[in-house]
C-alpha cells in the first residue's frame, strides 16, 4: 500500500519504524515543526522527522496542515492511506477524505475510554487496571471513528509515563502492521463506539501536577508515576518548587503525629504523610538545582522530621 505517515514523537516514530519494515511505501511524512530546545535554542528534530530522514523519506512539517495549500499538497501525494500516530494536529473532513481507504489512527487507549490528548498518562493517573492501544478508522470527530482493532495491557505498579508508552508504541506498531493488509482486502471490521461509555484525556497543563497530600497515597503514587516526564508532579518546600519524579507508597510503621504533606526523615528516606498513609520519595529535583536522589534533597536542605511541603 501507499501510505502516508503522520506523526511526531518516539510512539509514532516506533510505528513508523513497523510500517517500513514491513514493506509499504511511504510516500511521505508528515510531523510537526522542529522546536527548540533549552538555553541555546537549538531546534530539534521530532523523533518521526530524524527516523523518516535516515531512510530517504520526503519529511513535510507544516504549522497548520489544515490550510488550503497544504491540503492541496497532500492531493498531489498518491496514497492509499493515511496512517496517523500522535501527530498534534486536527485533520480536517476534506483530508481524510483524500485516500481511498480514508485514514486510521493508532489510539493509546482503550476506546471509548480516554478520548483525547493524553491517554497514556492519564490512565496511569486514573488508576486504571489495564490500558491497550485502538487502531480506528478516523472521522471528523475527537477519536470517534469505527474500531477496526483493539488489544489491551496491564498497568502494572512498576510502570511509568516512560514504559508504558514504550509498551504501547511497540504494540500499536504490530497492531497497525496487521490492520494495514485487512483494508487492503476487503476483510477488516469496524465497530461503532458506544457513546454511553465515552471518557475523555484532555491535554495536560502544567498546574495538573501540583500535588494535594491530603489525598491518598495510591492517588499521588499514580499521579507521580503518570507524569513523570511532563508536566511532572510538584509541590513547594520553603518557597521553592519541587519535583517529584519517583516514589512508593511505604509500608513502614511511623509513630509521629503528622500532618497531610508534612515529613518523616531519616539519614535517608523522606516520608511524607498523606491522606490515608506514607509516601517514601525517591527522586526529586529542587528549583534551580539538578536531579537528585531523596539522601541528597535531606542533607542539601538540612531536612528534619515535621518539615512541610507548602500547599
Amino acid at each position: 500500500m501507499k501510505i502516508v505517515f503522520m506523526g511526531t514523537p518516539d510512539f509514532a516514530k516506533t510505528i513508523l519504524e513497523a510500517i517500513y519494515e514491513a514493506g509499504h511505501e511511504i510516500t511521505a511524512v508528515y510531523t510537526q515543526p522542529d522546536k527548540p530546545k533549552g538555553r541555546s535554542g537549538a531546534l530539534i528534530m521530532p523523533p518521526v522527522k530524524e527516523y523518516a530522514l535516515s531512510k530517504g523519506l520526503k519529511v513535510y512539517q507544516p504549522l497548520k496542515i489544515k490550510e488550503k495549500e497544504e491540503v492541496e499538497n497532500l492531493k498531489k501525494i498518491p496514497a492509499d492511506i493515511y496512517v496517523v500516530a500522535a501527530f498534534g494536529q486536527f485533520l480536517s473532513e476534506e483530508i481524510l477524505n483524500i485516500p481511498r481507504f480514508g485514514c486510521i489512527n493508532a489510539h493509546g487507549s482503550l476506546l471509548p475510554k480516554l478520548r483525547g490528548a493524553s491517554p497514556i498518562q492519564r490512565s496511569i493517573v486514573n488508576g486504571d487496571a489495564e490500558t491497550g492501544i485502538t487502531i480506528m478508522k478516523m472521522d471528523k470527530g475527537m477519536d470517534s471513528g469505527d474500531m477496526i482493532k483493539k488489544e489491551a495491557i496491564p498497568i502494572l505498579d512498576s510502570d511509568n509515563e516512560t514504559t508504558l508508552y514504550e509498551k504501547l508504541a511497540v504494540l500499536g506498531a504490530k497492531m497497525v502492521v496487521e490492520t494495514l493488509p485487512e483494508i487492503e482486502a476487503g476483510t477488516a471490521t469496524y465497530v461503532k463506539q458506544d457513546e454511553s461509555l465515552v471518557t475523555f484525556a484532555p491535554m495536560l497543563k502544567k498546574e495538573d501536577g501540583k500535588i494535594d497530600f491530603n489525598k491518598t497515597s495510591r492517588e499521588i503514587f499514580n499521579l507521580i508515576r503518570g507524569i513523570c516526564e511532563w508536566p511532572t508532579a510538584f509541590s513547594f518546600y520553603n518557597g521553592k518548587s519541587v519535583k517529584i519524579y519517583g516514589a512508593f507508597i511505604s509500608s513502614e510503621n511511623v509513630e509521629a503525629d503528622l500532618k497531610p504533606g508534612e515529613m518523616y526523615v531519616t539519614k535517608k528516606k523522606i516520608l511524607v504523610k498523606t491522606g490515608d498513609g506514607f509516601l517514601e520519595l525517591t527522586d526529586v529535583q529542587l528549583e534551580g538545582k539538578k536531579p537528585m536522589k531523596a539522601v541528597d534533597f535531606i542533607n542539601g536542605s538540612h531536612l528534619v522530621t515535621g518539615n512541610k511541603f507548602d500547599s
